[in-house]
């Protein structure tokens, strides 16, 4: 549930003296989007992003005189010049949990790893986030069933709907719990089954509210 398992280690990084062409360089090279600005001790002082640039760039709709300064002027800026400095950071021992409660607040694609000294250590991306979510979850496994049953309340119900599917032989890839409203619950379960309805007996068997079999 750790960021430091899924982030990107050692990300490519610049200085804030680095000129934008050159930044728009390191962008095309390696095909990313966002570029962490770090001083000379390796801290870091801002995050520069493909956006940045475009922006800086002249629009399509300028005239040509406009778009003629524009750029000239872009040959003479530096990272600093256009950067994000005030950026959120995350520590390695930061949840996934708490990475995305800054993608949702912040509206970013990415997000600087520091350690305690501000020194840049990794790099979390969205999209790192949602692989994340998709293998603790088997979503990003192919195959598989879900079934919507309700939380009725039972003691370790997770535990119970676990040893259901061990002893029917049925692949349990995953449990996932959503509060719909101040008293009511709901659980996705998804199995590995060509039987559904071998499933569903059994959930019913044991007093399941059984809702829906939402995906095969």
């Amino acid at each position: 549930m750790y960021i430091s398992e899924y982030m990107t280690a050692s990300p490519i990084t610049v200085s804030g003296l680095l000129s934008l062409p050159e930044a728009r360089q390191i962008l095309r090279e390696y095909q990313i989007r966002h570029l962490p600005v770090i001083d000379g001790e390796g801290v870091l002082v801002g995050i520069l992003t493909d956006r940045d640039l475009r922006s800086a760039y002249p629009s399509s709709v300028s005239s040509k005189k406009e778009a003629l300064l524009t750029f000239e002027r872009v040959q003479k800026s530096i990272v600093a010049d256009i950067m994000t400095t005030e950026c959120s950071t995350l520590t390695m021992d930061a949840t996934l949990d708490e990475a995305l409660k800054i993608f949702e607040r912040d509206k970013v694609g990415a997000v600087p790893v520091v350690d305690e000294d501000g020194k840049v250590l990794g790099l979390f991306s969205l999209l790192d986030l949602t692989s994340a979510y998709g293998k603790l979850f088997g979503a990003a496994e192919d195959g598989g069933t879900y079934f919507l049953v309700e939380d009725d309340g039972r003691d370790n119900i997770f535990a119970a709907l676990a040893t259901l599917c061990e002893e029917n032989n049925v692949v349990l890839m995953g449990l996932i719990r959503r509060q719909v409203k101040k008293d009511v619950a709901k659980i996705y379960m998804r199995v590995k089954s060509l039987k559904p309805e071998r499933v569903v007996k059994a959930l019913k068997a044991q007093k399941y509210h059984f809702v829906a079999v939402l995906r095969r």
